[in-house]
């Protein structure tokens, strides 16, 4: 949508594919579905004991049917099997690259089924009893061409950009810090979908990945911009309003590298609407944040449903890059002035749909005393810039109005109304967030001027129809 694409414009940055799976219990009677969200406390009750299997040699045999040990080895065993095989009565047969890591991987497994057993009660909804826990992965996977060749669709956008990294060093004449940006659909194999734009299979993420010297993380010029930009943090139960700089004097953010992205974010969000006096960055404790994160914040809005997560915000160290340059043997290191470093990574990952669910409800209000709806949406995010209206149809007013239309259409989203009453199409447009009206009417082919009306204050004023366009340009374009 038009709104949709306002906002991905709004803003010059932003822009791992792992294998996710996690334990799935759904109920008898019902059949609800839920991901066991409690796995990271589980997995640390894991222990590991001996397990039974049967060896020979470079292979082992396993027998018995705790598992399905065929699904285990294509979900798994690439990292610790180069082939597999079915003997009839003996079970399945791994030739074996890893031998220890593939028991161990075994085990957890069978642990982990055991932990939620035990943790588990019944269905939420209906207190039915609820079926055994399955593996669930939540990435789709599909298959591509005739042999339906095996693959993945991305759970999210940043990897390709972490691949690519010295390339784009290369090409882009890069220096650090450096920020690389990417915008697309991310697919997750969510169980249950559900409230509209903030629970989807499929949705657009925004992601900037700010590569940065690790050793300079206080040496940033351009901090001294947003040093006292005001942030609202949540420490425990209570949402701290601090400046930049005593964030950092006092220890709650660690240095001026995550300090100024957190308040670059902070004024991008409050220029498209949000009410910044219902939004929070919240600092993530240990049990909450991403494995590949030294530090985490996530940027969350209040709505009528509860605060709602737009923005992860994670310093990923070198994890990434490392990973990636262990895995593929390419080096990954860059030239920073006359130091060669391995760059570490602040990333800002935001949902698309769910900021723009919260800019129309942080803009929509109603306005009681005029009777109205309004959509308050800013005016260079407004899917609508203008309504042209003419006054009547007749004596000439619908001709007038057609043809200030077509002046102004291919610079503005516009709006062309020629029926009903003109209080009625001015309500329609302050209700689709239109933030201007202009009104053709009998004095219009007297002087050549018209009537702008604004919509939040409802004032119109007399204008020249030359100066339209300037009008519109300055009230309309990004600030």
């Amino acid at each position: 949508c038009v709104l949709e694409t306002d906002l991905v414009d709004a803003k010059t940055e932003f822009g791992f594919v792992t294998r996710e799976f996690r334990p799935r219990e759904s109920c008898r009677e019902c059949r609800r579905g839920d991901r066991n969200d409690s796995i990271n406390d589980i997995l640390d009750d894991v222990t590991i004991d001996n397990y039974d299997m049967g060896r020979r040699k470079s292979r082992i045999v396993v027998t018995g049917n705790t598992y399905d040990f065929h699904e285990a080895f294509k979900e798994f065993g690439g990292r610790f099997v180069r082939d597999l095989e079915d003997r009839e009565g003996s079970g399945w047969v791994f030739k074996i690259k890893n031998r220890g890591g593939l028991i161990t991987l075994l085990q957890k497994e069978k642990k982990i089924a055991e932990k939620v057993e035990e943790k588990r009660s019944g269905c939420e909804k209906c207190n039915g009893e609820l079926d055994e826990v399955k593996k669930f992965n939540m990435m789709f996977k599909v298959g591509i061409g005739p042999e339906e060749e095996e693959a993945y669709l991305r759970p999210e956008t940043c990897q390709s950009i972490f691949v690519d990294f010295p390339r784009l060093f290369k090409t882009m004449r890069g220096k650090l810090p450096i920020g690389i940006a990417q915008v697309g659909k991310s697919f997750r194999n969510e169980i249950a979908p559900r409230q509209s734009l903030l629970r989807l299979r499929e949705f657009y993420q925004a992601e900037i990945e700010v590569f940065c010297n690790p050793t300079k993380l206080d040496d940033l010029e351009k901090f001294s911009e947003v040093e006292n930009t005001t942030l609202r943090i949540q420490l425990d139960e209570e949402v701290k309003k601090i400046t930049c700089k005593e964030a950092i004097e006092s220890g709650i953010i660690p240095n001026k590298f995550v300090a100024y992205y957190l308040a670059v974010l902070s004024e991008f969000y409050e220029k498209t609407g949000i009410n910044m006096e219902q939004s929070r960055f919240r600092k993530l404790g240990e049990k909450e944040k991403a494995f590949y994160a030294e530090i985490a914040f996530d940027f969350e809005v209040k709505t009528t449903i509860g605060w709602l997560e737009l923005v992860a915000c994670n310093y990923r160290s070198d994890y990434d890059l490392s990973s990636h340059a262990n895995k593929s043997k390419e080096k990954f290191q860059v030239m920073d002035n006359d130091e060669k470093v391995l760059p570490h990574v602040f990333e800002i990952s935001m949902g698309i749909d769910r900021s723009l669910y919260c800019i129309l409800e942080h803009s929509y209000r109603d306005d009681k005393e005029n009777e109205r709806v309004v959509l308050s949406i800013k005016p260079y995010l407004a899917p609508v810039h203008v309504g042209v209206l003419s006054l009547v149809k007749k004596d000439g007013l619908a001709e007038k109005t057609d043809e200030i239309y077509l002046q102004i259409k291919t610079k503005f989203d516009s709006f062309l109304d020629h029926s009903g009453a003109i209080g009625r199409r001015y309500r329609r447009l302050d209700e689709i967030g239109a933030p201007f009206a202009i009104t053709i009417d009998h004095q219009t082919k007297e002087d050549n001027t018209v009537t702008i009306r604004s919509r939040d204050s409802m004032n119109q004023d007399r204008v020249k129809i030359t100066e339209l366009e300037a009008i519109l340009s300055k009230e309309t374009g990004y600030p």
